[in-house]
């Protein structure tokens, strides 16, 4: 029996006729782990005909059998942990503790959540808005819907893109990133357990596949999570069949430090906001804006709290987070610290730990301008930038100033100050007095160049429908 890793297509393993296949890099150590087939035209045309197949009895399902499905994968997700964790730390190097203690009960409340928001879609009121005519809403699946998810949570995010598409009523063809699409084939075994054979499907692959996916006829919808660059391609490969897009791309968070701010307060979750997950978070707090009069106590308590902070292996339990992804990304965050301009000031890190694997140091760097690569590009790494500023509106204008309006946050005790920022700063989430909580009843999604849609919550049910208006004369 073969040891690489397969498809998921109508609820058996395929492999790729043609045999290829790609590496699984442990960044722990930088070594091979294992080998995963990479789909062709063949494997896709596949698992798009049993999406297809399987959308004209599930758009049919009623929401109970719906919910009834959710629940069973949130409850076999659970049963399983351990051995999806096994996976997960294996291809992303995480910390066992967090995948364990946070992240997979946070997967499992949001295909819970979705349970129960399959059995409430909401519309207007039937009544005669015509005289004569009574109207209604349908509101009903899209069809089949293309996926494609990142490394960084390849779990959550996977998670994420089933719940509500299924929820529903929709099928799914989820392509997981290449380096990390192991706990997504593990996610499909189980839920194939509890829902018809191919309303769930997954496609490994490279970026090829990926475009096979989104270009292919089959799909209406297609939602991906990923970078700025990448979402900018699907939407130029999907426009060309009118497919509706759902886009969470990059970030590059502000957080904004006003003078009565709390310190030491703001510094802890500043530091969690930014180095959860070695910083490979779209919504990480990585670009502070510092009060002047505050600025230099704030820096010397980032540094103090950035120097304790440790990489370390996925078993290590005093480990605060682990390596980044891959070897592209670490050389890439790598050529962003040799690149800093001489106005910038290192105050602690700024290097990589170790020879083995792809480890980042800590860092926290202050002196920096608005227009600094560092500034402007999302870093992706457990990299702190510091910048000043005098008043709100110079706050506002550095917060702003950039492509992407994911999240961002405000540290102050001014209650008035606090709703004007939240109202001024143009970003899909702003946290006051605390950095990257979520909630599966809350939405999660941009603006600008951190794309449309929303994950999360029953906004993001509704983007996976569509809406049918029906009039019946009625005299």
């Amino acid at each position: 029996m073969s040891t690489t890793l397969a498809d998921v297509i109508g609820g058996e393993d395929v492999l790729a006729a043609d045999g290829r296949t790609s590496s699984l890099i442990d960044p722990v150590t930088g070594e091979q782990t294992g080998t995963a087939t990479v789909s062709g035209a063949a494997e896709v045309e596949a698992a798009m005909q049993a999406a297809a197949t399987a959308f004209a009895t599930w758009r049919k399902a009623t929401p109970a059998q719906r919910q009834d499905a959710l629940l069973a994968i949130a409850d076999g997700l659970a049963a399983r942990a351990e051995e999806v964790a096994d996976v997960e730390c294996r291809e992303t190097g995480k910390p066992r503790a967090v995948v364990l203690g946070e992240e997979i009960p946070m997967c499992v409340d949001t295909l819970r959540f979705f349970a129960g928001a399959a059995r409430h879609l909401e519309g207007k009121a039937a009544a005669e808005y015509l005289d004569g005519h009574t109207s209604w809403i349908r509101r009903e699946p899209v069809g089949v819907c293309a996926q494609i998810t990142p490394w960084n949570y390849p779990l959550m995010m996977a998670v994420w893109k089933i719940g509500p598409a299924l929820a529903a009523g929709n099928t799914v063809v989820l392509k997981p990133a290449e380096t990390t699409p192991g706990s997504t084939v593990l996610l499909a075994r189980i839920a194939a357990t509890a829902l018809p054979a191919g309303v769930l499907n997954v496609v490994l692959g490279d970026r090829d596949t990926g475009r096979l996916i989104v270009e292919h006829p089959v799909p209406r919808l297609v939602s991906i999570t990923g970078s700025t660059r990448a979402g900018i391609q699907v939407a130029r490969s999907a426009s060309t069949d009118l497919k509706r897009l759902h886009l969470e791309l990059g970030g590059n968070a502000p957080v904004l430090v006003f003078d009565d701010a709390d310190i030491p307060a703001a510094a802890e979750g500043i530091i969690a906001g930014a180095f959860l997950n070695a910083g490979q978070d779209c919504t990480a707090g990585n670009r502070v804006i510092a009060h002047s009069s505050i600025h230099d106590a704030l820096v010397a308590e980032l540094t103090a709290r950035a120097a304790k902070q440790r990489t370390g292996l996925p078993a290590d339990a005093d480990a605060d987070f682990g390596p980044l992804n891959n070897a592209d990304q670490l050389q890439r965050v790598l050529g962003l610290l040799e690149r800093l301009p001489a106005h910038a000031t290192v105050h602690t890190g700024g290097h990589r730990v170790g020879e083995a694997g792809y480890f980042v140091a800590p860092t926290v760097i202050s002196g920096l301008k608005a227009d600094d690569e560092i500034v402007r590009e999302e870093i992706f790494a457990p990299i702190l930038t510091v910048q000043s500023f005098e008043t709100e509106a110079e706050a506002v204008a550095l917060a702003n100033g950039v492509d992407q309006g994911l999240a961002a946050s405000v540290w102050t005790r001014d209650h008035a100050r606090a709703l004007r920022m939240s109202a001024d700063l143009d970003f899909g989430a702003v946290w006051l007095n605390g950095h990257g909580a979520l909630a599966s009843e809350m939405p999660h999604g941009g603006f600008k160049h951190s794309g449309y849609g929303k994950d999360l919550s029953a906004y993001s049910l509704e983007d996976y429908t569509r809406v049918k208006h029906v009039m019946s004369a009625i005299g």
